[in-house]
C-alpha cells in the first residue's frame, strides 16, 4: 500500500525482525495472529498513520521475511522469547524507555498480555482482540487441556507432533489451508481430522470467500508461508507446554496497563477460552484497568 516502508530491524534478540511502517507521532505496535504477517495490519497502518501515529507491524519470529529463529527447536519459541523480541524491537526503533501503544490479535494478543505482563513499563495501553488475558492453571498447560476436552483431533493437539501436520498442509496445499483455517466461523471446536484434513470442510470442498479476504491476499500469505514453511507458527503451539512451566512464575500477576479487548459474536475463541470468564468479573479482576470488552454482535 502507498507510503507503507519496509525495513530490516537487525540484530533484535539476535533476530532480523522485518517490519512494515508508516507516519510519525506516538508508536503503535501491531502484532499478528497464526497464520499471518505484517500484512494483516495493512488497513490499520494506513489509517493510524493518517490519524497522527507511527504505526509498525513487524513479522514475528518465523514468519515471512523475520530471520534468525532455529525452526527445527521449538522451545526457542516460547512466550519468553516471542516478548523478548518485541522488546529487542522497540530498542531498537525507539528512544530509551518508551512507552508505546500495542495491538494484538489471536497470538499477536497473546504476546501481548504477556508483554504487558513481563514489561508494563513499555506499554502506555493495549487493545487486544479475540484471545483474552489467561490464567495460569494449575492443572495443566493449555494443550493437555484442550486433549482432556476435546480430544486428539483438536488442531492444537494436531499441531504437537513435529511433522505430522506439516504433512497434511502440504496434502492440501498453503492455501487451502489457510482459506479454511482463516474462514471457520462457528463456536465449535477447530478439528483436523488425521489423514482427513479438516473436519469442518473436507479438502475436496471449494472454499467461498468472505469480503474481507481476497485471492490476492491468501496468495500473498501462501507466497510467504511456503517459503519460511508453515513450522514457524506450529512452533508457538508446540512451545506452549514449556509456556505453561515458565508461567507459573507469574501465577496470580495483574495485567495493570489501560486494556480494552475485543472479540466477535462468532469467534470461537469466545467458547474455548470461556464465555464466562470473558463476559463475567473474572476478566476484569486479572486485568483490573480492562476499561471495555467490546462484544461485536
Amino acid at each position: 500500500m502507498e507510503g507503507i516502508q519496509h525495513k530490516t530491524v537487525v540484530s533484535a534478540n539476535g533476530m532480523n525482525i522485518h517490519i512494515a511502517e508508516k507516519g510519525d507521532g506516538p508508536l503503535v505496535l501491531l502484532i499478528h495472529g497464526f497464520p499471518e504477517l505484517w500484512y494483516s495490519w495493512r488497513h490499520q497502518i494506513m489509517y493510524l498513520a493518517d490519524h497522527g501515529y507511527r504505526a509498525v507491524a513487524p513479522d514475528l519470529r518465523g514468519y515471512g521475511d523475520t530471520t534468525g529463529a532455529p525452526m527445527n527447536d521449538h522451545t526457542k519459541f516460547s512466550i519468553i522469547h516471542l516478548v523478548a523480541d518485541m522488546i529487542g524491537l522497540l530498542d531498537a526503533i525507539t528512544k530509551e524507555g518508551e512507552k508505546v501503544f500495542v495491538v494484538g490479535h489471536d497470538w499477536g494478543a497473546i504476546v501481548a498480555w504477556n508483554l504487558c505482563t513481563f514489561r508494563p513499563d513499555r506499554v502506555k495501553a493495549l487493545v487486544n482482540m479475540s484471545v483474552p488475558f489467561v490464567r495460569w492453571n494449575p492443572d495443566g498447560d493449555v494443550v493437555q487441556l484442550m486433549r482432556n476436552t476435546y480430544g486428539e483431533g483438536h488442531y492444537m493437539v494436531r499441531f504437537q507432533e513435529p511433522g505430522e501436520i506439516e504433512a497434511e498442509v502440504a496434502n492440501m496445499s498453503i492455501s487451502t489451508f489457510l482459506k479454511k483455517f482463516l474462514t471457520y466461523r462457528d463456536l465449535e471446536p477447530l478439528y483436523i481430522s488425521k489423514g482427513k484434513g479438516f473436519r469442518h470442510s473436507p479438502n475436496d470442498v471449494p472454499v467461498t470467500l468472505p469480503p474481507w479476504l481476497s485471492e490476492a491476499d491468501v496468495e500473498y500469505f501462501s507466497i510467504r508461508l511456503e517459503n519460511t514453511t508453515i513450522t514457524g507458527g506450529i512452533n508457538y503451539y508446540r512451545a506452549l507446554p514449556l509456556d505453561w512451566e515458565i508461567s507459573a512464575a507469574y501465577h496470580g500477576v495483574k495485567v495493570t496497563v489501560p486494556s480494552k479487548f475485543i472479540i466477535g459474536d462468532q469467534d470461537w475463541c469466545l467458547e474455548m477460552f470461556n464465555k464466562d470468564y470473558i463476559l463475567g468479573d473474572e476478566f476484569k479482576k486479572d486485568v483490573p484497568l480492562l476499561e471495555d470488552i467490546l462484544l461485536n454482535l
